[in-house]
């Protein structure tokens, strides 16, 4: 694996992410987002040093799966017009952006495989890999943050179910939750492995979709 093309797909992937939270939250009504300057690409903006650069280099180094993280886009979800059910959309609008990604990686791989006949600057290997790598990025991005643990996406799922006078110790759980969810990861990568091996079919089920 070309570790600088996989952290060139990841970071970009995860900036999209994080904007499209805030993107929709301000459709919604809530512009914390858009007055903080947050809905905008310059990754400067959004790279935390931590989650978005060191971690994720430091996970491919070791052989560990890569994941990370950038300054999560600030919501405020009372602001918005339908709380309950427009926080739903903010949520899943992160790994929505994942699936277009991916869908949009994808339709480029597969054409580059079948119809390609010469190699140019957007054509060559490395832009290739580079795309390889960023559908098969965005797929894992969006079906591991779609699932129901806070404080991933699909946790927004189960704050449905929060009645609401339990929700701001929900939200400070959420909150909370990430240093023990990396661990959580990491220890799991370790030792037991639980969902690795299935990550890993994932992404090579993608490719062989993308070749056949």
């Amino acid at each position: 694996m070309n570790t600088f093309l996989f952290l060139l797909a990841i970071i970009p992937s995860i900036i999209l992410h994080e904007v499209s939270h805030g993107f929709v939250a301000n459709l919604c009504g809530d512009p914390t987002a858009k007055n903080a300057h947050r809905l905008t690409l310059n990754p400067v903006r959004h790279v935390d040093p931590f989650g978005t650069l060191l971690l994720p280099f430091l996970l491919i180094a070791t052989g560990l799966p890569a994941f990370g993280w950038a300054k999560p886009v600030p919501v405020n979800i009372a602001r918005l017009r339908k709380p309950r059910t427009q926080s739903l959309y903010v949520s899943l609008a992160g790994p929505l952006t994942n699936i277009i990604l991916s869908g949009i990686a994808f339709v480029y791989v597969r054409y580059e495989i079948h119809h390609s006949s010469n190699l140019s600057l957007f054509n060559s290997y490395s832009f290739f890999t580079f795309m390889v790598d960023l559908g098969a990025v965005n797929l894992l991005l969006a079906v591991f943050n779609l699932l129901p643990i806070p404080p991933l996406d699909g946790s927004a799922v189960i704050e449905r179910f929060v009645p609401v006078h339990h929700l701001p110790r929900y939200y400070q759980m959420r909150a909370r939750a990430l240093p023990f969810l990396m661990a959580l990861l990491i220890l799991n990568a370790l030792t037991i492995h639980v969902g690795t091996t299935w990550l890993s079919s994932l992404e090579q089920h993608w490719f062989n979709l993308a070749a056949n």
